[in-house]
């Protein structure tokens, strides 16, 4: 019944559009069912235009020792790590192509940053007649209303056009100067082969982004634990309320979703397809510390699933995380001033200057940390960053971290923090030998040099001691001789007088 529901599913147009495919329909049975023939025969060239796919380059194969990864019918893929950035593998990922309704993760992030989840969104004319009726949908009417939250769940779990529409008008006004903020937002994240020409998807020539460009944008979509939990709902429920009257369900298209194919760890996703765009797909998983987003362009159905499937088993299996601040050993960190603060200086305190403790590289399993090269930036400085190090194997890039200016305002002890990238020096280690190359960073704490000085003025009390020692020594024995020779005269004077008679 709900599918009856909506007025427009009546228009004279659609009535026309029905009776034309019956009509077709009749006349395909008619002929020998030459239409089902043609049909088969398109199938088969898609199947054949996927299978030899499958020969296309993989660039990320190509790099020296790394894990060689899956061949898939994909036209493009890419699995990157959704918060570092880092690629594990990629297959035309630069290559412009369709994103169909894979598009909506960009307009559910804006919607996300942009409104409150207990907002009204309204549906207007345009918003429900300027896409096809026949679409994907969730049958909303001009002048209806949900909250933006129900929104949200209808266009990534029904992927609705007509709610990223009207997502778009609550966000900008217009979905003209929606789509304006889509594609300055694209450019914001780092995207350079994006172009929106709307917020959902449909096809247009001019609407257009990369495998790379996609993973950036899902990377930010899928830090966000609420767009997570919306994405990665298998079915939603939609309820009656005063402003739309109607009571229905919604299911997710995505399989590692709904369950019909089961991976662990998936935090959710999109599915998309037109006729010019094939079968598109971005999924987010995680496992062993990795937050892996894998985005499938052109492909032909089931094999977007399965190829993700591949693809997230090539990470999760062949990667490791490493924490940088636990294993890096190539650097000095040094400074001009004293470099400890804390609350008691002979017990707490810690150094002014550290590497960041949650970020990490990921590297093959093969890999050691002590492979990577690295290289140190100073232009990333700012109020309490001195510089950025970036790690990378090969030329791919792995991960950076950042050296901080540690600063605490409830110590008891005030020592002087304005410090600079100037007043820091932070070299690398030059090595000629391998044990040379393993020097621990280096950092001076006020406790140490209050020990220092301590032993140093027991030293110095100790020479002052023993020279005393030996400078009474000295006046003591002179003193003694003195006596001595005193004594030595009262004597004889005695033995010369006992020679008189008195």
């Amino acid at each position: 019944m709900y599918l009856l529901k909506k007025n427009r599913f009546l228009q004279s147009g659609r009535v026309a559009s029905l009776l034309f495919v019956f009509l077709l329909a009749f006349s395909s049975f008619s002929s020998g069912s030459l239409v089902f023939a043609t049909e088969a025969a398109t199938l088969e060239e898609l199947q054949a235009e996927a299978e030899a796919r499958k020969a296309l380059p993989i660039q990320s194969n190509e790099i020296d020792n790394w894990p060689a990864g899956p061949q898939i019918g994909a036209q493009a893929a890419i699995l990157m790590d959704a918060n570092t950035g880092v690629i594990l593998y990629s297959k035309n990922i630069h290559e412009r192509l369709y994103p169909a309704s894979t598009t909506k993760i960009m307009t559910a992030l804006l919607a996300m940053e942009n409104g409150n989840l207990d907002d009204t969104v309204e549906f207007s004319y345009d918003a429900v007649f300027s896409v096809p009726a026949d679409g994907s949908n969730m049958g909303m009417d001009e002048g209806e209303s949900i909250s933006l939250e129900e929104c949200l769940y209808g266009i990534m779990v029904a992927s609705a056009n007509e709610a990223a529409n009207a997502a778009g008008e609550y966000v900008s006004g217009s979905i003209e100067d929606f789509v304006a903020l889509m594609n300055e937002r694209a450019e914001e994240i780092g995207c350079t082969d994006t172009h929106f020409v709307n917020p959902n998807g449909l096809h247009d020539s001019q609407h257009y982004t990369s495998a790379y460009d996609l993973a950036l944008i899902s990377s930010l979509f899928f830090r966000n634990e609420m767009l997570c939990k919306i994405s990665n709902t298998p079915r939603y429920h939609f309820e009656a309320t005063a402003t739309q009257p109607d009571d229905f369900y919604k299911n997710n298209k995505h399989q590692l979703i709904n369950g019909e194919i089961p991976y662990e760890g998936i935090l959710g996703g999109k599915t998309g397809f037109t006729s010019d765009s094939r079968q598109t797909l971005v999924t987010c998983a995680e496992q062993n510390g990795m937050r892996l987003v894998c985005v499938i362009f052109k492909e032909e159905s089931p094999n977007q699933f399965t190829d993700t499937v591949e693809l997230f088993d090539y990470g999760f299996h062949n990667f490791q995380v490493l924490n940088i601040s636990e294993n890096e050993e190539k650097y000095n960190i040094e400074s001009t001033g004293f470099l400890q603060i804390g609350n008691d200086v002979f017990g707490s305190s810690k150094p002014i200057l550290s590497i960041d403790t949650d970020s990490y590289v990921i590297i093959p399993n093969t890999v050691s940390f002590q492979d990577l090269d690295s290289e140190i930036d100073y232009s990333q400085s700012s109020e309490n960053r001195i510089a950025g190090i970036e790690y990378s194997y090969h030329g791919m890039y792995v991960g950076d971290a950042y050296l901080n200016l540690v600063t605490d305002n409830a110590s008891s002890y005030e020592f002087d923090t304005n410090m600079t990238a100037a007043d820091v020096s932070v070299e690398k280690t030059e090595t000629e030998t391998e044990a040379d190359s393993s020097q621990a960073p280096i950092f001076i704490n006020i406790k140490k040099v209050l020990l220092i000085i301590l032993v140093l003025a027991a030293i110095v009390i100790t020479i002052f001691m023993v020279h005393a020692l030996i400078t009474n020594g000295r006046t003591a024995k002179r003193r003694n001789n003195r006596i001595k020779r005193k004594q030595r005269r009262r004597s004889r004077m005695r033995t010369d007088f006992d020679d008189f008679d008195f």
